[in-house]
């Protein structure tokens, strides 16, 4: 029987009530408790906490098909040959991240004096290297068309105008976008400044493009936001009209940006994230420093600021136009 500890219900604020205790952990009382302490005490990201346990729910699930019920009889070769599996359905990013997962939480659990060794410390991944994002990106034209084909008569437009706007401009993230409060925009040295709040507790603050210095004080002058800095900067419209307080939902921003594209009648296949490569590409192609794009965008190395450049992409399509029939 399991113990009251290792179920769910100890931590009602970040364990949702549907998820249970995979069978793999339920031997060994205390190897509860430590599963649901690396999850919730280790891991401080939301996205990455869900990634991971479904990483090891699906390890989890694969022993138990194969009854295997216990931790101390996991081996290398268990989880070797699972990684092998996954490959066969799996993309090789995704099969890194599960493999990295379920060695963390072995990890753990070995620290936590659960297991002796871990089993898929030695296990290798399969090789991936990224040189170039995935990533689509707008060319500095489609942005202005795109900015220009929001309709700025109604709150709904200036809101959605400055948000876009803002990701393109401060290379930042929807998350950080989405989670600005009206006093993360401020006045300094007579321009004005966001403040952002990045993963991993990072905080950026940047200055403003005028043109963005601008989209933001209409959008805040014509919602009367201007006087509730701990309001959401963007927050939920309900038939175009601010009755309420509640930040707009990330969701709600990637179908309001297919929205916004398909107004515009641009072809090229968009997300929150192609903002933030786009401004980090035209920013370079305009004389701008790596460096500087990577403090700006709070990576921890320029090669990810890297993948976001796609200054390459022009260089190919002059050639290709070199092919003459």
């Amino acid at each position: 029987m399991i113990m009251v500890e290792t179920q769910k219900s100890s931590y009602p604020a970040l364990v949702p009530a549907s998820v249970r205790l995979p069978a793999l952990f339920q031997a060994m009382p205390e190897g509860g408790r430590r599963f649901w302490e690396f999850f919730t005490v280790n891991i401080r990201n939301a996205n990455t906490r869900r990634a991971y346990f479904k990483a090891v729910e699906g390890f989890a699930a694969w022993c138990e098909e194969r009854s295997l019920g216990d931790l101390a009889g996991v081996t290398p070769m268990h989880v070797a040959a699972y990684v092998e599996q996954l490959g066969r359905t799996h993309s090789k990013p995704t099969v890194k991240q599960y493999l990295a997962a379920i060695r963390m939480l072995f990890d753990w659990l070995v620290t936590g004096h659960i297991m002796e060794t871990n089993p898929a410390h030695a296990v290798r991944g399969p090789k991936h290297s990224v040189r170039k994002g995935k990533t689509s990106v707008l060319s500095a034209d489609e942005m202005r068309e795109l900015l220009a084909a929001i309709d700025t008569t109604s709150l709904l437009g200036l809101r959605d105008r400055a948000l876009i706007a803002l990701m393109g401009y401060t290379f930042a993230r929807v998350g950080a976008a989405t989670g600005m409060k009206v006093g993360d925009f401020y006045v300094q040295k007579r321009r004005g400044w966001v403040r952002l709040h990045e993963k991993g507790g990072k905080v950026t603050e940047l200055p403003c493009h005028h043109n963005l210095d601008q989209y933001l004080e209409e959008w805040i002058a014509a919602s009367g936001l201007g006087t509730e800095p701990e309001a959401p900067l963007f927050p939920t419209l309900r038939h175009g009209r601010l009755t309420d307080r509640t930040p707009l939902p990330q969701a709600n921003v990637h179908m309001m940006i297919q929205r916004r594209a398909r107004a515009a009648g641009l072809r090229t296949k968009i997300s929150a994230h192609s903002f933030r490569a786009t401004g980090i590409t035209t920013y370079l192609q305009n004389g701008g420093k790596l460096e500087i794009a990577q403090q700006m965008a709070g990576h921890e190395s320029a090669r990810t600021t890297g993948l976001y450049d796609r200054r390459s992409d022009e260089v190919a399509l002059d050639e290709v136009e070199r092919i003459t029939f």
